[in-house]
């Protein structure tokens, strides 16, 4: 008869075991968008499919996520298992009983390992998220460098033959004004050579962009360009009532760069920067280095770049100015140059307000 009775508890157990794991598949099929929701059934579903299951709480804990079916009590007896995610210890799924309230509780062998396996079904749906996610940045990332490398060879012809029609205005143009008494010519020559002059340098950001001008890389020190940047600008940081400061982790660093396109991102970077910072804020300059890179951060306390606009913001011609303020060609003409100097550039959200540019190039071409 005994025999009988734990025959019949062991299948009740494996159908137990079998509808949980059945039901936290189901879970994640379900809530495949969402990972809270999904964690949330979980925790549920392992909940009933305990011995003591009305007694029974349950608290999952991984990332940012933190979950429980019930307060946890102070005095308590409990089971937990490791979730790991690609080898990490990142989180656990833990089962407690209150002893106060549920005398004589305790867990079987059968639950413990049913808890294993609920930790592993967690990782693996966690980690399946992670590579998806990872996936898609890597494809949005794709379809723009492929769009920046197709405008970038359109650019490059159009910047071409628009230097010499500009070049014939711009000298005709002058010619005439040199040699004309009258005031009204004077005046309108003055605005052909004004906007010539606006023309050629839209078309010099272009080369930029496209990285069609000329490099001279050669090993130069980091930090006497940045002073000199700093010091060009210390009118624009005053007028828009603005402070600034630079650290650099060694100050003899050099790298193999063109200055004359280095200082180029600066400008751009701290001009962008000035433009949107509050009064009374500060813009940080900041440079630390590994063996075969150096990183600059540029970092501002304005309002930050809004999660929609961040495909964005390195295409030629976007802005968020106003007309006439900007030509939209600013980061367009940093990712150029970063690229052309085997680089790379990001940006993400300072905090608690603000956005940070970090570039990152190598020591040596």
């Amino acid at each position: 008869m005994s025999n009988e009775i734990s025959l019949s508890r062991k299948l009740e157990e494996r159908v137990k075991e079998l509808s949980c794991l059945y039901g936290v598949s189901s879970a994640i099929r379900k809530h495949s968008d969402s990972v809270l929701n999904t964690l949330e059934e979980i925790c549920l579903i392992t909940k009933q499919a305990w011995l003591l299951s009305d007694d029974a709480i349950v608290q999952l804990s991984i990332k940012d996520y933190n979950i429980s079916t019930s307060e946890i009590p102070e005095k308590n007896i409990s089971q937990q298992s490791e979730i790991l995610v690609f080898g990490d210890h990142l989180g656990f799924i833990k089962v407690y009983y209150d002893t106060q309230n549920s005398h004589g509780a305790r867990f079987l062998k059968e639950e413990q390992k049913l808890l294993d396996k609920i930790a592993i079904e967690i990782s693996e749906f966690i980690e399946r998220k992670e590579v998806a996610q990872k996936e898609e940045l890597l494809r949005r990332s794709a379809e723009r460098n492929d769009r920046l490398s197709i405008l970038g060879e359109i650019t490059a012809g159009i910047a071409h033959e628009l230097n010499t029609p500009l070049g014939n205005i711009l000298g005709f143009a002058e010619l005439i004004k040199s040699n004309t008494q009258d005031d009204q010519t004077d005046k309108d020559t003055t605005k052909i050579i004004k906007a010539a002059i606006y023309s050629r340098e839209i078309v010099k950001k272009l080369m930029f962009f496209a990285c069609e001008m000329p490099q001279n890389k050669e090993f130069t020190q980091i930090k006497p360009i940045i002073d000199q940047a700093l010091k060009l600008l210390s009118q624009n940081f005053q007028k828009a009532e603005i402070g600034y400061n630079f650290k650099i982790d060694n100050p003899s660093l050099e790298a193999q760069i063109d200055t004359i396109q280095f200082t180029q991102v600066l400008f751009n970077l701290l001009i962008n920067a000035i433009y949107i910072s509050p009064k009374k804020s500060i813009i940080s300059v900041k440079v630390s280095n590994t063996s075969s890179h150096f990183i600059m951060e540029i970092i501002d306390e304005g309002p930050g770049i809004p999660g929609d606009l961040n495909a964005k913001i390195y295409e030629p011609f976007f802005t968020t100015k106003p007309v006439g303020e900007g030509s939209g060609l600013g980061l367009s003409v940093v990712h150029g140059i970063i690229k052309s100097h085997r680089g790379e550039i990001i940006n993400f959200d300072n905090k608690p307000t603000g956005t940070v540019f970090q570039i990152k190039l190598p020591l040596k071409m």
